[in-house]
């Protein structure tokens, strides 16, 4: 388990570094288009194989389209464009926000949990670290990296609002996990299937790097890691599976500085420290002292 665990940092951490190549050949539109294809289409064997059972409640397909328009679609095509104007190694760090923006769904908008004071109190450093990363003092915030930063913010978003609706609209039919991610991103690949004309129909400049990149986002990133996700969901459970949050910007970054020779500056690690609290606060694996009641 431990393997699988690791292999879904590497192999999510990697996706922006993917991304990254991708678009030196490929539009940020088919960046999107051949990840979800790909992802649909290993997910698709894989649940072959495994004799996977489709829902036949029209209810359930309804809310995994909802799933796939917010945790497939509009994300990947946000984070694909976004690394048109900023760093694989910030749009990794910047996705590691999407535990804060779920707490914020989960709890505001969806209701499906109450956040305690520290909870609270971890969202609430968790969006100071957000402002400090994107750095709205600086010149370069105002212009490209703004726009690239402000949409990977959009995609985190979507992240948290698909995993509150999923928790609250599909967990009580109790789909199971690769039936749950087929059904999304084969959804996802119906969708871009209409959209191709709009978002997929454009020149491309292939090479050997920009086709590895594709299949490796599409076939790993968006396919096999689902499986390991799986695994490792079953034998850990949900607290402990969630700590892939903090491998793959690490990994994201890491690969970045060393293949892409990007650099970060100062407020970016000091922005994601204060969002790894955040993180740990809202997850509660922080836990801070109850206050003491009034009177």
């Amino acid at each position: 388990m431990v393997l699988q665990f690791l292999a879904m940092g590497l192999i999510w951490g990697a996706s922006f570094l993917f991304m990254k190549v991708a678009l030196e050949g490929v539009s940020f539109g088919q960046v999107a288009w051949t990840r979800i294809m790909l992802g649909a289409l290993t997910l698709g064997i894989i649940a072959v194989v495994t004799r996977a059972r489709l829902p036949r409640q029209p209810i359930v397909w309804l809310h995994f389209t909802v799933i796939a328009v917010t945790f497939c679609v509009v994300p990947y095509l946000l984070f694909a464009w976004a690394e048109q104007y900023i760093s694989s190694s910030l749009a990794s760090i910047l996705n590691a926000v999407t535990p804060i923006t779920t707490a914020i769904m989960a709890t505001l908008v969806f209701r499906v949990e109450k956040l305690n004071w520290g909870q609270v109190l971890g969202v609430i450093v968790g969006m100071v670290g957000v402002v400090v990363i994107v750095a709205p003092w600086q010149v370069g915030a105002l212009l490209g990296d703004w726009r690239g930063q402000l949409a990977c913010l959009g995609a985190v978003t979507c992240y948290g609002f698909a995993l509150g609706y999923l928790r609250k609209f599909l967990a009580p039919y109790r789909v199971p996990s690769i039936t749950s991610a087929f059904m999304y991103i084969g959804l996802a690949a119906v969708i871009m299937l209409v959209l191709t004309p709009v978002v997929a129909w454009h020149p491309v400049q292939l090479d050997v790097w920009v086709v590895l990149s594709l299949v490796g986002l599409g076939a790993l990133g968006t396919g096999v890691v689902y499986i390991f996700n799986m695994n490792v969901l079953t034998a850990w459970g949900p607290t402990a599976t969630s700590g892939v949050t903090y491998v793959t910007p690490v990994v994201g970054v890491i690969l970045g500085v060393l293949l892409l020779h990007e650099s970060l500056g100062w407020h970016e690690p000091i922005g994601a420290v204060l969002v790894f609290l955040g993180i740990l606060l809202t997850q509660q694996r922080i836990r801070l002292p109850r206050r003491a009641a009034a009177g």
